[in-house]
């Protein structure tokens, strides 16, 4: 028995990730929840597992006290993103299943209005949700799709790298954090000198990322990056938030100009077994950059409500959708909801 061993078990049995823990048993994530997965490894085995992972200056790193990001490809073909760290009781890993291959924006279930953001010539777009939702996925979905169809440059900045892309018409050159670069936005930098038509940026963490983008983003390119926030609305206080208070209106200034689209997105378990995407999308009309540039992004939930033209709804609006179509109940709606008491009023339900 050994680590490639469960990975391969877990996704026979439709896992999305593996938990190593110590002091408890291994679990797997399975349509959001986690289950005891069949086997009994004691703590010293897992940790003999999860440290023979690590290459030598990996090992060096976790030694010194840090938590290690990984990509893990099994003999199946698949690619695995897996973090290695330490609590009190010991060693550590979360493995997520990745496929080794692209699902399409249609295979998702996701909106046509994405395949649109994902063909724009410029701009901003956020893919937000909380960690597990299918961010980077949808976000490969999208470059894929590009990948399909434009003779477009694509530059990825990922931690780390999680899709491996095919040569098709694009030429796609993914870059990792602490390989192939330093951080995020040093690459970014460093991307708008290599003629990029779209650069994605694995996470905007810090505002000097963010200010990069925004850069990036200003000088005429397409932008795809993540935020860990589970609303359009949000997502916009975020960026500004995450910069110094000096910088913040000269930042608001920013996304409003480049604001192309917001979609955050949430897995909800179907009813009959797995999951489906609910999702939010805020698409950067006149009337929204006018919104985040005057700082009343409380008032973008009326604008994706009555933008159904151009491809916005609300993340309600889709819950609701998807229980009038027999896919979700009205629980699990209520449980993703980021606004109950109003998504109660859509279902009539007290």
């Amino acid at each position: 028995m050994n680590l490639i061993d469960i990975i391969m078990r877990a996704r026979e049995m439709g896992a999305s990730d593996v938990h190593f823990g110590a002091g408890s048993p291994v679990f797997f994530r399975k349509d959001g929840s986690l289950v005891v997965a069949p086997y009994e490894i004691d703590d010293d085995q897992k940790e003999r597992m999860v440290l023979g992972l690590l290459d030598g200056g990996q090992r060096a790193w976790f030694d010194e006290g840090n938590d290690v990001d990984m990509a893990l490809a099994t003999p199946d073909g698949n690619r695995q993103r897996v973090n290695v760290f330490r609590t009190s009781g010991g060693v550590c890993a979360a493995i997520r299943l990745l496929d080794n291959t692209i699902p399409s924006i249609a295979e998702l279930g996701l909106p046509q209005v994405v395949t649109q953001l994902a063909e724009l010539p410029r701009g901003l777009v956020l893919v937000t949700g909380p960690t597990g939702s299918g961010k980077s996925t949808t976000l490969a979905s999208m470059v894929d799709y590009v990948n399909d169809n434009f003779a477009k440059h694509v530059i990825t900045v990922e931690d780390p790298i999680e899709y491996v892309y095919e040569q098709k018409r694009a030429l796609i050159q993914q870059r990792e954090v602490g390989r192939d670069v330093k951080g995020f936005a040093g690459s970014l930098r460093s991307a708008l000198r290599e003629d990029p038509d779209i650069i994605l940026v694995g996470e905007m963490r810090d505002h000097e990322t963010i200010a990069a983008a925004l850069t990036a983003a200003e000088t005429g390119h397409l932008v795809l990056s993540t935020l860990h926030t589970t609303g359009a609305a949000l997502t916009v206080d975020r960026v500004v938030d995450a910069c110094p208070a000096e910088a913040q209106d000269q930042v608001r200034v920013q996304l409003a100009n480049v604001l192309a689209g917001v979609i955050t997105q949430c897995l909800v378990p179907m009813i009959g077994g797995g999951r489906c995407a609910a999702t939010e999308v805020l698409v950067g009309t006149d009337a929204v950059r006018n919104i985040v540039r005057d700082d009343k992004s409380f008032q973008l939930s009326n604008v994706m409500q009555s933008g159904a033209a151009v491809g916005m709804h609300t993340l309600n609006a889709d819950l609701v959708d998807k229980v009038h179509r027999g896919l979700i109940s009205e629980e699990r709606a209520k449980e993703f909801s980021n606004d109950r008491r109003e998504l109660v009023e859509r279902l009539g339900l007290r």
